[in-house]
């Protein structure tokens, strides 16, 4: 949407115009960081407009609706684990996945023991009492927990396998990052975790210039690249949950979740969907890396 001399020249006040919304919707995207102003993303309601700038909008993650079902992946007497959706938050805050599974699965009780972020999908483990969740919260302080993510990484990873071993607001954090594909502008990556900091992964991938693609907050404020801007969230996902049973010495909880299909179409914008051919650049070191 090119900006004309005769429209409002505040951008929450030319989207609401522009798109039919009302100033709190024209809000609520620039809030959430899908609104680009000459391909840099603005979250300025008041961002002062000029005649002949280019404005526009990435898709808005669906929030949770009234009636929400989100997917129970695995389940026992004790526990179960869900594939959160993107645009739900784990616990808390009105309709978070936590709210909707005592009320989808029948058990009030029920508590997370650990969180993803808003945007992030995929494998959540929930305890459906109390005694459960300290238990589980007990091993995860011993870190005997696996977890798997997959995310998409603007530009090229420069290495086949990479540690970053950086420190996050003080405390140690460890990433190892696995490249599964380079694809023409972004790249396809496994990342494991050995340390849960906030926002570990994100922040990890933007030390090493390789963002999360999609990711407002620490990725790249200005899409150069066109197909940035069509990519609606971060595209992180938690794709395997692996610990011992807390309250079964003799199993473990090991769980997988599948790319959703707004990942997997994120990586059909960069030529890495299925049947697609992957382009492998030859300036990609096929050796290991370590970041400290």
């Amino acid at each position: 949407m090119r900006v004309g001399p005769d429209d409002p020249k505040r951008l929450q006040d030319f989207l609401a115009a522009k798109l039919k919304l009302s100033r709190r919707a024209a809000k609520e995207i620039i809030d959430g960081r899908r609104a680009w102003v000459n391909r840099k993303c603005v979250w300025i309601a008041g961002f002062a407009l000029r005649g002949g700038d280019e404005v526009e909008t990435s898709k808005a993650v669906p929030k949770a609706p009234v009636k929400f079902h989100v997917r129970v992946l695995w389940s026992d007497a004790n526990y179960l684990v869900c594939d959160k959706p993107a645009g739900v938050v784990t616990c808390g805050e009105g309709r978070s996945a936590e709210s909707i599974l005592r009320e989808q699965e029948g058990l009030p009780l029920l508590v997370a023991v650990h969180r993803l972020d808003r945007d992030t999908t995929g494998c959540v483990l929930f305890a459906k009492t109390e005694a459960a969740r300290e238990a589980a919260v007990e091993v995860f302080r011993t870190r005997r927990v696996s977890k798997t993510y997959h995310a998409i990484g603007a530009g090229e990873f420069k290495y086949q396998h990479q540690k970053i071993d950086a420190e996050l607001d003080g405390e140690s954090a460890v990433s190892l990052v696995t490249r599964e594909m380079q694809g023409d502008g972004a790249c396809f990556l496994r990342v494991r975790i050995e340390t849960g900091r906030t926002n570990q992964i994100r922040r990890h991938l933007a030390s090493v210039r390789c963002p999360v693609v999609g990711d407002r907050v620490f990725g790249l404020k200005r899409a150069r690249d066109p197909r940035l801007m069509q990519v609606p969230r971060q595209m992180l996902h938690a794709s395997t949950l692996s610990l011992p049973n807390p309250l079964d010495p003799h199993a473990e909880i090991s769980v997988h979740s599948p790319l959703p299909a707004d990942f997997r179409a994120a990586l059909g914008l960069f030529g890495m969907g299925k049947g697609k051919s992957v382009r492998k650049t030859a300036r990609t070191r096929k050796g290991k890396g370590r970041v400290k």
